[in-house]
């Protein structure tokens, strides 16, 4: 493919991501599984260009920005809160998924021994954290529900690779490990990680305090991301780990060393950036069809898609089978032992969690890193099934339980909690009254020529606090009435933009004044969208 023709490819693939996801909010439809069916589509056009997703992109180009972006928008409060519940996931689950595909494939693939069914298993054993923040965000699953999901698919990268190492040596090597080894190992995997991590994170801190520039803050940032997973992978500890540890660290301190200006752009740019990425990597999952296709060649394509449905099913079963256990378990030790104030296992929830289990980009590379043959030479026959499988897998996921969940919510009776809300309603009545505190004790102390200005700040202020309802309390008359302030200052701003563009086009403000004021505008008009 020459460079006229990439670039041809790479432009066509944007478009196709912009345009597909406009069409899919636009019908309440989470965008990555409709990209992901473009990109199945279009792998069945002969004509069409086939990518092949290699490892190497995958964990090198795609996942550290958009790690570092899962694990910058992750509360590190509730990652705390729900650590025993995502170590059951993300520890707990992913070997019983490797042992329990191990000994159940062999029942519909008889060429399987337990060896390669544990390789297969470690392959598709661990959620992905892209699929997670790309879907279950878009859905109003409880607040709960979404924390311990992010949680468990960005931490199981580490126990993942782990087993698919463990599964490697023993199927292709021919070498269990002790388990002092992979003890060892585990653990240098997640608190290396870690500690790289913390140390990216520190020195990333450290730099951006240095200027004030957006570009160049925005430029760090990406810097930091690629080099925490680059480091992590140079001294064999979790590159992910790293990736996340970083981007959780930096996302607490950004207040610190980030200006209101900043700030902001940063999140614009970083926002661009996860949605393009987000966007490219579901619609190359589907540009490998053809790829997966070639290895079975021959095959009843009946039997393999039954095959694909069969597997998906069983991961489903031992997710299921494991989060009633392990729910209880976790309950038990936040409870009793850490003492805890979590609510009891909830049945519909459990189910939920058990029917979540979105596998993305992540096993598919797990699955192409595969070696082709043994040490001695023999191929590894079962590796272009392993492939198909993965890929089934992803798509069954990603498809029928991407579009499944919304109905599934419904039916559960579950809902988004309130708690965000009323946390959020209370921390702004609390900063407005510490405003207003502080603007009433200088306009006792300054200057009485100021007087004005302090009367005139602190009735703003006390308009803003009403506008702010407290979550679960409905007073139709206060409700009615901010409404309707609301309405009222939305139509202002709108017509002081409508102004606006008539003195731009009047030739009577530059373009610069015209920018400047605009943004003033749009800052405005998004304070008062936010409290809609």
């Amino acid at each position: 493919m020459n460079i006229h023709s990439l670039e041809l490819l790479i432009l066509g693939l944007l478009l196709v991501v912009a345009v597909a996801s406009s069409v899919a909010r636009r019908f309440s439809v989470s965008y990555p599984i409709v990209l992901l069916i473009i990109g199945l589509l279009a792998g069945l056009i002969p004509a069409f260009p086939h990518v092949r997703l290699t490892p190497e992109i995958v964990f090198l180009v795609f996942l550290p920005p958009l790690l570092f972006a899962a694990a910058w928008q992750t509360s590190w409060r509730e990652f705390k809160f729900n650590i025993v519940s995502i170590s059951m996931l993300a520890v707990g689950l992913v070997f019983f998924t490797a042992f329990g595909v191990a000994f159940v494939i062999r029942l519909f693939l008889p060429a399987f021994d337990w060896k390669s069914g544990f390789v297969l298993g470690a392959v598709v054993s661990t959620t992905d954290a892209v699929a997670a923040s790309s879907i279950a965000r878009r859905l109003g699953l409880p607040g709960s529900v979404i924390s311990t999901l992010e949680g468990e698919s960005l931490v199981n990268d580490a126990t993942g690779l782990l087993a698919l190492s463990f599964a490697i040596d023993l199927s292709l090597h021919g070498v269990a490990p002790s388990i002092a080894t992979e003890a060892g190992r585990f653990l240098w995997l997640l608190l290396g990680g870690a500690i790289i991590g913390l140390l990216s994170g520190l020195i990333g801190s450290f730099l951006e305090r240095l200027g004030e520039d957006g570009p160049v803050a925005i430029a760090l940032s990406v810097v930091v991301a690629y080099g925490a997973y680059f480091a992590g992978e140079v001294v064999h500890a979790s590159g992910v780990t790293a990736v996340v540890t970083c981007g959780l660290y930096m996302s607490r301190q950004s207040s610190r060393f980030f200006s209101p200006v900043v700030r902001l752009q940063a999140t614009a740019v970083w926002d661009t950036i996860e949605f393009v990425l987000n966007g490219l990597i579901f619609i190359l999952i589907g540009l490998q069809l053809p790829y997966v296709l070639q290895g079975i060649a021959g095959l009843s394509p009946i039997r393999m898609m039954c095959y694909g449905l069969i597997f998906s099913a069983l991961l489903v079963v031992l997710r299921s089978v494991w989060m009633f256990p392990s729910s209880y378990l976790s309950y038990r030790i936040r409870r009793h032992l850490l003492g805890q104030q979590c609510a009891a296992p909830d049945t519909r929830t459990i189910i939920l969690m058990g029917w979540v289990g979105m596998r993305g980009v992540v096993a598919i590379a797990a699955a192409s890193s595969l070696p082709y043959s043994f040490p001695d030479g023999t191929p590894f026959a079962q590796r272009d099934m392993i492939i198909f499988l993965t890929f089934s897998v992803v798509v069954v996921t990603l498809v029928a339980q991407g579009l499944s969940l919304r109905p599934i919510i419904r039916l559960l009776g579950l809902r988004k909690d309130d708690g965000q809300n009323c946390e959020a309603a209370e921390a702004r009545k609390l900063l407005i009254a510490k405003a207003i505190e502080l603007l009433k004790t200088r306009r006792h102390i300054d200057d009485e020529s100021h007087a004005r200005a302090y009367d005139d700040a602190i009735i703003q202020y006390q308009q803003l606090s009403e506008l702010i309802m407290d979550c679960g309390i409905y007073v139709p008359e206060v409700h009615g009435q901010a409404e309707f302030r609301q309405a009222m200052m939305l139509d202002a701003v709108r017509s002081e933009r409508e102004e606006l563009n008539i003195l731009r086009e009047g030739g009577r403000i530059s373009d610069m004044i015209f920018r400047s004021i605009e943004h003033e505008l749009d800052l405005h008009e998004s304070k008062l969208l936010a409290l809609r």
